[in-house]
């Protein structure tokens, strides 16, 4: 009696085991989800993802001063002008990883106070 309630319950733990293997391979070779993936793929690469450091927020005579002075300390790097009603913002780089954002935002804290890193994206 003990060896057969053994024997049922070590079948029951293998077929079920057995079954739950099947089931996940069988999803990850869908092409509906490998059509999804590609999607989301090419949907990041053309609205580019990722964080940028920002030195101002306020109007457009300091943003501007910011963007020049910026400019000068490091001439290696790119910044941009952003404005959002109402207010002007001086943003630099484009990181793919929050890691690189911060090791530039380290860097650039030598010159700048009070700069953060800001994710991009809708």
């Amino acid at each position: 009696m003990k060896i057969k309630f053994i024997v049922i319950a070590f079948l029951t733990v293998l077929f079920t085991a057995n079954y739950s293997a099947f089931s996940q391979n069988k999803t990850t070779k869908s092409t509906e989800i490998k059509s999804i993936i590609s999607k989301k793929r090419s949907f990041n690469k053309e609205f580019g993802f990722g964080y940028r450091i920002q030195l101002y927020n306020g109007n457009e005579q300091q943003a501007r001063k910011f963007r020049a002075r910026f400019n000068i300390e490091f001439p290696e790097n790119s910044s941009k002008l952003v404005y959002n009603a109402p207010e002007w913002k001086v943003q630099v780089g484009l990181y793919k990883t929050k890691l690189e954002a911060d090791k530039d935002l380290i860097k650039f804290q030598e010159k700048f106070s009070g700069i953060i890193v800001v994710p991009m994206g809708k």
